[in-house]
């Protein structure tokens, strides 16, 4: 494929074809912003205080150590199968966000944080809870009863609603999701059963978030989870790099100049990615590289970065169609809160055509049957990408080429093990029928 970082981007783009971009912007260190490191901290402190309000809430949990704490695998085995060295591949982890309990998404991260914020401010100011106190105390009947009189509402294309929307209708709330036409059935379905109401819409992402915007402005007591705009959103993401960090002291696993970090995680509108990648910035600076993978039909987050930051733009643009199995990433236009914070802080974007995800999909399911869907199977691919040309450029470029092999990687699944088993088999019958995977575009 080449180098991409000149004119030649967009006739990649606009080819819908896979490949690897590395941000030629990136300083040796971003400087963090006040504002939001404080907000990150409020929230880490905010989910510390929600654990034992979500096992009330959601029984199924109430066993759980913290339902808002997903393990850390080693994946081997997978690596192995597609070409990795046993070496290599013994350095290769995967963050598994889609087996969080109740939302089975990345989304229980951030979409839960902003919910429960929301509902801890609603609760202060009528004096019903203490400042900085357990969020327990938010399932009293009284205050149940003023949640009752409010609604919550979000725009999505899958996941975040499925978040949004069960931790708003447990805490009491009137809970609408908007979601768009690329929406699996199925989750529509699991929204419906736990009392959520679903609008559907015939167009995309945008057009979700838009409508479920304008139906919250016109009701004085809703509150619209923006995922666009959303600094709630961004750092309860933000405030899972903390976790992360334990778990790899836990492991013994160091991350300095000599051992550098590799994080690999499917982007949408890019709040999840966003949010984790400057939670990781924060913690390990320039020891660690986080990449953005995307559909090659829906390269949003791409699209802006190669645009800067003075104006939004589409993938419809330049002539893409956002068009993708991947549900939880078709996206058209990437979050312009988001954005211009990865323009310091994002290494590296990769794209994937649906095929692609699909054959990740299925060396998962004969390997070690994680259980994921298309758009968390993007991120298996990324340390395959660091052999591109462009990939082995930008090692070069950050002089990590001697350094990569004692570089440990992790791959962050954001969705799938709520997947309904009669869907899963569908998918894999699918998968059976592309070629195998390859970086050799």
């Amino acid at each position: 494929m080449g180098d991409i970082l000149d004119d030649g981007a967009w006739s990649w783009l606009r080819s819908a074809k896979a490949g690897f971009w590395f941000n030629p912007a990136l300083p040796c260190d971003a400087a963090g912003d006040p504002m939001v490191d404080s907000a990150v901290e409020e929230a880490e402190a905010r989910l510390r205080r929600s654990i034992g309000l979500l096992g009330k809430v959601f029984p199924s949990v109430v066993n759980t150590d913290n339902p808002l704490r997903s393990a850390l695998l080693p994946v081997s085995p997978m690596m192995e199968r597609l070409g990795q060295s046993s070496e290599f591949a013994a350095r290769c982890w995967v963050k598994a966000d889609h087996r969080l309990p109740i939302a089975g998404s990345v989304k229980a991260r951030g979409g839960f944080h902003e919910v429960i914020a929301f509902a801890e401010r609603v609760a202060l100011a009528h004096g019903l809870v203490e400042a900085n106190g357990d969020l327990l105390s938010l399932v009293k009947p009284e205050v149940k009863e003023l949640f009752s009189r409010y609604s919550v509402v979000v725009g999505s294309t899958g996941n975040l609603g499925m978040g949004i929307g069960l931790i708003s209708a447990a805490l009491g709330f009137r809970a609408t999701v908007h979601m768009s036409h690329d929406a699996k059935a199925w989750k529509k379905q699991r929204l419906r059963d736990n009392g959520v109401e679903v609008v559907e819409h015939g167009g995309d992402y945008a057009e979700a978030v838009a409508k479920g915007r304008t139906a919250s402005e016109a009701d004085a007591f809703s509150h619209f989870v923006d995922d666009e705009r959303s600094l709630d959103l961004f750092v309860g993401y933000a405030a899972a790099a903390s976790e992360l960090a334990v778990q790899l002291r836990e492991c013994a696993i160091p991350v300095d100049h000599d051992q550098p970090l590799f994080v690999y995680i499917p982007c949408g509108v890019g709040g999840a990615p966003g949010g984790i990648a400057y939670g990781l910035k924060r913690i390990f600076g320039q020891h660690v590289h986080c990449i953005f993978a995307e559909p090659v039909q829906s390269p949003c987050m791409l699209v802006q970065m190669l645009s800067g930051m003075d104006r939004c733009v589409s993938v419809y643009d330049i002539g893409l169609t956002n068009r993708t199995e991947a549900d939880g990433l078709a996206v058209a236009q990437a979050s312009m809160l988001v954005a211009p914070l990865m323009v310091e802080r994002l290494d590296a974007i990769y794209t994937l055509t649906d095929d692609q995800l699909l054959s990740l999909l299925l060396v998962d399911h004969e390997t070690i049957g994680l259980g994921v869907e298309p758009s968390s199977a993007s991120a298996f691919a990324g340390p395959l990408m660091l052999s591109t040309e462009p990939g082995k450029a930008y090692l070069a470029k950050h002089g990590l080429t001697d350094r990569v092999g004692q570089a440990t990687h992790i791959m962050w699944t954001t969705g799938g093990s709520l997947i309904p088993a009669t869907e899963r088999a569908a998918l894999l019958e699918r998968a059976i029928q592309v070629a195998p995977f390859t970086t050799d575009f």
